[in-house]
């Protein structure tokens, strides 16, 4: 079984290498790994993309509209039977990740595979800030703030091709507008594995002040709406008491 790894990066200097290191340490033998980078101007990222003109990696170079846009263009350019993003700065957790996640892709028909997260310091990968428990699968967690965490999630490609990519009109949550598509409205068959599969730094858009995660969750609950399903204005509340759960593994 193939896997496709999209890495997105702007501006990722040596952070970028880290990721591509994790990625190449796997044991799995059929990996594609594409790097979609937006053009970025700094000499330390280009440096890192010089080194790898090897033919090991897939790298697109050019501007985007953000990191939804760029996902969809790694989605654009994916062969692999299952696919997975690793962003610039995060890695895979440890070297047989891909392996275990290929068992359970064979063991059990699922569409969707997801596990646990280690939320990193920014500066210092060792220190894990939070732990992301995806947890068994239930469709019904969306109503209680829930959704498996997105960098620890593995969709057949073939959902991809039915369902569609990214919706770009969301800046900060097409990610859950995404898995909501897929897990809650067309009920993909989706299965939880007890396996830490990424450590990404946090500080992504969501999370970076309190103006943004109240953007974040009113996006939460537009994708409800353009997904024509019925929402309860309290999920903005649930939705990040959840996440004080992470604080405390």
């Amino acid at each position: 079984m193939r896997f496709s790894l999209i890495t997105v990066c702007y501006k990722a200097g040596e952070q970028l290498a880290e990721t591509v290191a994790s990625v190449r340490a796997q044991t799995h033998p059929d990996i594609e790994h594409i790097i979609v980078d937006g053009a970025s101007p700094d000499e330390a990222t280009k440096a890192v993309l010089q080194r790898l003109t090897d033919g090991r990696t897939l790298i697109i170079s050019e501007p985007d509209q953000g990191v939804y846009d760029a996902m969809n263009k790694g989605l654009a350019r994916a062969t692999g039977d299952v696919v997975g993003f690793v962003n610039a700065g995060d890695m895979l957790e440890a070297p047989d990740v891909i392996a275990k996640l290929d068992a359970e892709f064979r063991n059990g028909g699922a569409d969707v595979i997801y596990g646990d997260a280690n939320m990193v310091d920014p500066d210092d990968i060792r220190k894990v800030r939070r732990f992301w428990k995806g947890g068994d699968y239930d469709r019904n967690n969306f109503r209680k703030g829930w959704m498996p965490p997105h960098l620890g999630t593995y969709i057949r490609r073939s959902a991809y091709q039915r369902f569609g990519h990214f919706n770009l009109h969301f800046r900060i949550a097409a990610d859950y507008e995404l898995m909501f598509r897929f897990l809650y409205k067309h009920r993909l068959h989706a299965r939880y594995v007890p396996l830490t599969i990424v450590r990404f730094r946090l500080g992504g858009a969501s999370n970076k002040s309190v103006k943004h995660i109240w953007n974040a969750n009113r996006e939460v609950l537009q994708a409800w709406k353009v997904n024509g399903e019925p929402v309860s204005p309290l999920l903005m509340l649930a939705k990040p008491l959840r996440k004080l759960a992470q604080f405390f593994h």
